[in-house]
């Protein structure tokens, strides 16, 4: 198959340009056109009263000649008035004025015989043809206005016969030059043309200015995702103004945010994954270096030990997925009353030897959350509790709520968490070595964090000597039950 020519490119500007210069030609081209066909149906009709004048004028003559009627309804003549047809022939077409672009001539028995003594345009006898035609007209009897096709142009006339009591059959004819009529208004359309050409140059040029500033914010978009390289994406596009394209640019450079971070963190990750597996790939292979074949005291506990580094490694790659998840994961939201789920965790968490567990207070709002996602949560702060918390010491698990947010907390009565480690140990792979040991060795609070940030909620971290308070406080979303 033959594949298809494509057009050449055309830029944004361009097309903009293109587009509001051919609306503004059709534009322009609709008004000179209308203007034009009204402007000339004017003049015609100007025309036609023009030569309809006439017959009142040469009524007037030929009556006011002897005050007898020379002119009668299709143009016969009374008794009295002139004495012959030629004399009131040449009374007509002396007395009957012409204009600049017109002409008029009287004809007795088929030959012309009087025309207007050199004021007239044009010469109606000059173009025997077209006058025969004329002539021809006045055979009816009747007044008639046509159009004829002459030497001298396109002409307007009209056909009036005139006898008197001679019996000499008389006609008086007057024509008008279309074509030199028009003349003016197509003179007007040739000025009309050129302003309209400059006035769309001037558009065409104002249209390219403009366009190219408003468009500006896009190249430079353009520009800096050109420029945005794994190395390199700081670049951010200035914002001028409060209009749309500006929107469009802080849009766009709060994306470029976003992006920035998400990369940062992707990086952060997998510097720390790489961190993390690397000493378990050192243990293993060191040990497996070291082993002794023969000795099947030594391969027993080689293969031990590379089992367990095997779980940790298992263990951290199933928690990166479970971070990821938290973070993605469409949430599955529905309405339950806090104390409820309060005393769901608790039941699942005094199974946990090595503590005392003590069910607190209970909120009695009903909050609008993903269930398995802050049970998973809950029951992390009850894990990290049960790690680190003293032997036989007691963890108590309840909620609480206040007037914008509803927090369901573990507390414990261990040594607390130092200030300038409650932040850390909520970072991936973040460890901060307290009086309760190494906390925050792994996955686990960081995946806390990720769900809380989903919800649109957070950690709250409250620590001092008599022990430690971590919540997760969630926006309310409903009045308090009754």
């Amino acid at each position: 198959m033959e594949q298809r020519r494509r057009l050449p490119p055309w830029s944004v500007r361009s097309r903009i340009l293109a587009t509001v210069l051919l609306v503004t030609a059709a534009s322009m081209v609709m008004a000179g056109a209308v203007t034009f066909l009204v402007e000339r149906a004017r003049i015609l009709q100007e025309i036609d009263a023009r030569l309809s004048e006439r017959v009142a004028a040469v009524r007037l003559i030929v009556e006011g000649g002897t005050g007898a009627q020379g002119v009668d309804g299709p143009g016969t003549a009374d008794d009295g008035g002139f004495a012959t047809t030629a004399d009131a022939m040449a009374a007509v077409v002396g007395r009957v004025p012409v204009g600049t672009h017109e002409s008029s001539i009287g004809i007795l028995d088929g030959v012309p015989s009087f025309v207007p003594a050199g004021r007239a345009g044009f010469r109606l006898d000059d173009d025997l043809v077209a006058l025969e035609r004329m002539i021809g007209d006045a055979a009816a009897g009747s007044v008639k206005i046509g159009t004829v096709t002459s030497a001298a142009g396109h002409l307007r006339y009209l056909v009036l016969p005139l006898t008197v009591g001679d019996g000499v059959s008389g006609v008086y004819i007057a024509a008008i030059d279309i074509d030199a009529e028009l003349g003016e208004l197509g003179s007007a359309v040739l000025t009309y043309s050129g302003v309209a050409a400059a006035a769309l140059l001037l558009i065409g040029l104002v249209g390219w200015l403009v366009a190219g500033r408003l468009l500006a914010p896009v190249r430079r978009l353009r520009e800096a995702a050109e420029s945005i390289t794994g190395e390199n994406r700081s670049e951010r596009i200035p914002v001028e103004g409060s209009d749309d394209i500006s929107d469009l640019t802080r849009t766009v450079n709060e994306m470029l945010d976003r992006l920035d971070a998400a990369l940062t963190s992707q990086q952060h990750l997998l510097d720390d994954v790489r961190h993390e597996l690397k000493t378990p790939v050192t243990i293993v292979r060191g040990h497996l270096e070291l082993l002794d074949p023969s000795d099947p005291g030594d391969v027993a506990s080689t293969r031990d030990l590379a089992i367990d580094e095997l779980d940790r490694m298992s263990g951290l790659i199933d928690g990166i997925a479970a971070l990821a998840e938290s973070r993605s994961a469409e949430l599955t939201r529905r309405e339950v009353p806090a104390d409820a789920l309060t005393s769901e965790i608790f039941h699942k968490a005094r199974v946990i030897r090595g503590h005392r567990w003590v069910l607190g207070p209970a909120a009695t709002a009903a909050v609008s959350v993903d269930v398995a996602k802050i049970t998973q949560a809950w029951l992390q702060l009850v894990d990290n509790a049960a790690k680190y918390a003293p032997e036989g010491s007691p963890i108590t698990i309840g909620s609480s709520e206040t007037a914008d947010a509803v927090e369901f907390w573990v507390a414990d009565t261990g040594p607390g968490i130092p200030p300038e480690a409650r932040d850390r140990i909520f970072e991936r792979f973040g460890r901060a070595d307290t009086h309760r040991g190494i906390v925050g060795s792994g996955l686990g609070l960081s995946i806390v964090r990720g769900i809380m940030t989903a919800h649109g909620g957070r950690v709250m971290v409250r620590s001092g000597d008599a022990g430690s308070r971590i919540g997760l406080e969630l926006p309310r979303t409903t009045v308090r039950r009754r």
